[in-house]
């Protein structure tokens, strides 16, 4: 079917549309090493910017029954990640370094993820259209959650969460709520910082009903 005559049955109100056709594939991707997520017993779990692995590793020891993929584009904070997940030798985490856009375009199936987490991205204050929410690619994320699924947004910059919240409720339409992250939280560096620091974190949590309609919902990746 013709994504653009499916516009008047979407879940959401963003108009303008990811173009996935438009996405190159990561460098040294081979697809065939992600044909197992089609397969998997395991929740899947998706962390996008997960910098030096510090939520990723501990997500992963203490939830041996779920598997969490975890992206960083960055080279340096990936090496570091590697670094530190080697010596874990956690079977059910994977560290990817690449841009997660590109690589969830060609290595996520429809309807796959359980959870994720998008933990004090860049607030992008001089180009607000590149905040996730403010994405069309944020759709095409929506797509590969599976019904009630959750993705947990957290940042110490409130506008940024004012920003997320008003589109995650007025144009995604989804169920969004608001909560004070436990200053005794240790998910990143950046957290541990900045509670240290005494300043304020908050988090979203913002769920995919069953039923939510998207562009991509029937897509391969």
């Amino acid at each position: 079917m013709n994504k653009n005559n499916q516009t008047h049955n979407l879940s959401h109100h963003k108009n303008r549309a990811f173009k996935p056709e438009k996405i190159n594939p990561p460098r040294i991707f081979d697809s065939k090493s992600w044909q197992w997520l089609t397969q998997s017993k395991n929740e899947i779990v998706l962390e996008i910017g997960a910098g030096k692995g510090l939520h990723a590793i501990q997500f992963a020891a203490q939830n041996k029954d779920k598997t969490i993929i975890a992206i960083e584009r960055t080279a340096e904070k990936f090496a570091a990640f590697n670094k530190n997940a080697q010596p874990k030798n956690l079977a059910n985490l994977y560290p990817v370094h690449a841009d997660a856009i590109a690589w969830s375009v060609f290595a996520l199936p429809a309807q796959s993820i359980s959870q994720a987490f998008i933990l004090y991205p860049n607030p992008e204050r001089n180009n607000a259209n590149q905040q996730w929410l403010n994405m069309p690619y944020f759709e095409f994320l929506l797509s590969r959650l599976k019904n009630d699924a959750t993705i947990t947004i957290a940042s110490n910059i409130m506008e940024y969460l004012d920003n997320a919240q008003a589109q995650s409720t007025e144009v995604w339409q989804l169920p969004t709520t608001r909560e004070v992250v436990d200053k005794t939280s240790s998910r990143t560096h950046f957290e541990i910082k900045y509670l240290a620091r005494g300043e304020p974190c908050e988090q979203l949590v913002i769920t995919k009903p069953a039923g939510y309609v998207t562009r991509f919902d029937n897509d391969n990746p």
